[in-house]
């Protein structure tokens, strides 16, 4: 073996040794130092869960993007401190939790580098971040996220509603305050106070007039409905892990279920499908905006577990996100037109679609029983002798315990007979 070899194999493990020690290995002592100060954002998990294994390498990006930030990323195994892990409720694994000295919060969201990323920098900042500069609102607009902002002083009641908003949607929006000093060219006009989100480069007003209102209950409400409402891109990528958030929203959830493969790859016919969907949403936002939250999804797992059934691909779904009924189209989805989904979704409106599924407890427990033989199908097709080991096994198992018990029980019995019949021919003689 050369010498350069050896040279580039040890600064390889010496790499890779630095970088995986920037997530802290936490022990039983964990509890006692998160109350001394500091952030942490903390991945709970078990040696032998897949999805822990899974997450293993993501994990090292994150605590690798926020090596240079005062956020500390840790783990935790649950099977060796199984104490901390419920103190901090720590009951399934993987569960990311951002852990302050005094607080605590699980993280929901997608399993992205990203997407946690961004989380850790919402929860160590205030709920409400101040912006005093006009360069700060450029440079957000041009990261192209979702973000809300405050355009007033922060004084009044409609000030306490916004920051007890920002405080409780905290875990999963961007909120931002600026004053009337600092107004950028996009508030020039703005009355004040005023409310605005940001999505895709454009700014969208929270329309109603914050003055004509005297009941603060009245605009609490609406003030909430309308930022959880607006707080999800025009057109996102829906996953297992955010559908549920999305769902909050309220509205009718429009799905665009497509194929993509371990490398994100999307067949060509499959584009074109989600494209049409996601020109309709852009080219006619003020009538469906309202009333639909559109997105996309690269696995049809979760839609399969729904309906019940193995659905052909491209596919269009919507899910009614109040009382979780859906709605599919009668046409091919793959043969539809823009036309033809705008016809869909009018019916929707109109209470004329059909509606199917829903959230009661026998729908819940088909759904179950699907899922459980949907495993049993897949793992046939994927591995067939595991399959058979795992069901014969345990069988073969219980064959020989009754056979054991029976053939022990008959031993029994026919001691009892032998030692029965001795006795009777004794009295006999």
């Amino acid at each position: 073996m050369s010498p350069c070899y050896i040279l580039l194999l040890f600064l390889g493990l010496f790499c890779k040794t630095c970088h995986s020690s920037r997530v802290l290995e936490l022990t039983d002592r964990f509890p006692e130092i998160r109350k001394d100060g500091g952030l942490w954002l903390v991945k709970f998990y078990a040696p032998w869960c897949g999805h822990c294994k899974k997450l293993e390498p993501l994990w090292m990006h994150v605590a690798q993007a926020l090596s240079k930030t005062n956020i500390r990323v840790g783990k935790l195994d649950v099977t060796r401190f199984p104490n901390v892990a419920n103190e901090f409720k720590a009951y399934a694994t993987p569960i990311i939790k951002f852990i302050k000295p005094q607080a605590e919060h699980m993280y929901t969201g997608e399993r992205t580098k990203e997407a946690i990323v961004d989380y850790a920098f919402r929860m160590a900042g205030p709920p409400v971040q101040e912006i005093k500069e006009l360069q700060s609102v450029k440079k957000l607009k041009n990261d192209n996220k979702v973000f809300f902002i405050y355009v007033g002083h922060q004084k009044g009641h409609l000030w306490d509603i916004y920051f007890t908003i920002a405080m409780n949607l905290q875990p999963h929006a961007f909120f931002y305050s600026i004053n009337k000093e600092s107004y950028p060219e996009d508030f020039v006009n703005s009355t004040e106070p005023a409310l605005y989100v940001h999505k895709e480069g454009i700014f969208y007003s929270y329309q109603d007039n914050f003055e004509k209102h005297t009941d603060l209950d009245h605009l609490n409400t609406t003030i909430f409905k309308w930022v959880n409402e607006e707080r999800f891109e025009t057109f996102p990528r829906i996953t297992n892990e955010n559908l549920k958030e999305v769902l909050k929203s309220g509205k009718y959830v429009v799905l665009a279920i497509v194929e993509e493969d371990k490398i994100k790859r999307i067949p060509t016919d499959m584009i074109e499908f989600r494209g049409k969907v996601e020109t309709l949403i852009r080219k006619k936002r003020h009538i469906y905006h309202p009333h639909f939250q559109f997105g996309w999804m690269g696995n049809a797992d979760l839609v399969n577990s729904l309906l019940m059934q193995r659905i052909p691909l491209p596919y269009l779904l919507v899910i009614n996100s109040s009382t979780f009924h859906h709605h599919v189209p009668e046409d091919d989805p793959a043969e539809m037109s823009i036309e033809s989904i705008e016809i869909f979704l009018e019916k929707i409106l109109n209470k004329t679609s059909p509606m199917y599924g829903g959230d009661s407890v026998h729908i819940n427990v088909a759904r179950k029983f699907f899922d459980f033989k949907r495993g049993l199908e897949d793992m046939w097709k994927g591995n067939p002798i595991l399959l058979l080991v795992i069901f014969t096994l345990p069988s073969l198992f219980f064959i020989l315990i009754m056979w054991a018990c029976c053939c022990s029980d008959i031993m029994d019995a026919d001691d009892n007979d032998n030692e029965d019949d001795g006795t009777y021919h004794e009295k006999k003689e």
